[in-house]
């Protein structure tokens, strides 16, 4: 399958919303979550502008998005420190289009860019779910650190540009 991987535009905004709450429905996770999640899952155009925002097509359809943010200094949010640098803040996939090479297709999108950027390193808070990718993606497994969600932990990932 072919797809291409470009610079999202503003009016896809509702489309990479869409694409967030179906990929993490994906996962049977509680509806109580979604209401937790709800502004981090939620894609505006302001957003797109502010933030490096790519989309994988087929066929003309948007079927995953990626979004890279700089971050200026470490902080705290909530429970959660993130460092200062780049995060690949999302990295989703339409239900439909998960394990056909998409997310791979995306990560490689992401490094060339950093490599142009100049960034040599893009840490990652993963769902359990992607471990395993972010693995095959040879990305470093740095340890668990708190979630959004009480009791629960995500995996920090860093991957290294070369």
């Amino acid at each position: 399958m072919t797809s291409i991987v470009r610079e999202a535009d503003l009016s896809e905004s509702h489309i990479l919303t869409d694409i967030s709450f179906a990929a993490k429905r994906y996962w049977n996770y509680p509806k109580a979550y979604f209401e937790i999640w709800k502004d981090e899952l939620t894609i505006t155009p302001e957003y797109i502008q502010n933030n490096k925002v790519c989309v994988a097509e087929v066929d003309g359809r948007v079927v995953g998005y990626f979004s890279l943010v700089e971050v200026k200094r470490d902080f705290w949010a909530g429970r959660v420190f993130v460092n200062a640098g780049f995060w690949l803040e999302h990295i989703f996939i339409q239900p439909e289009y998960i394990g056909r090479g998409i997310g791979t297709q995306l990560i490689n999108y992401l490094e060339a860019m950093c490599r142009e950027l100049g960034v040599d390193k893009v840490r990652i808070f993963s769902d359990p779910n992607a471990n395993g990718f972010y693995d095959k993606m040879s990305a470093r497994y740095l340890g668990e650190s708190p979630s959004s969600i009480e009791g629960r932990t995500v995996s920090l990932y860093e991957l290294d540009i070369n």
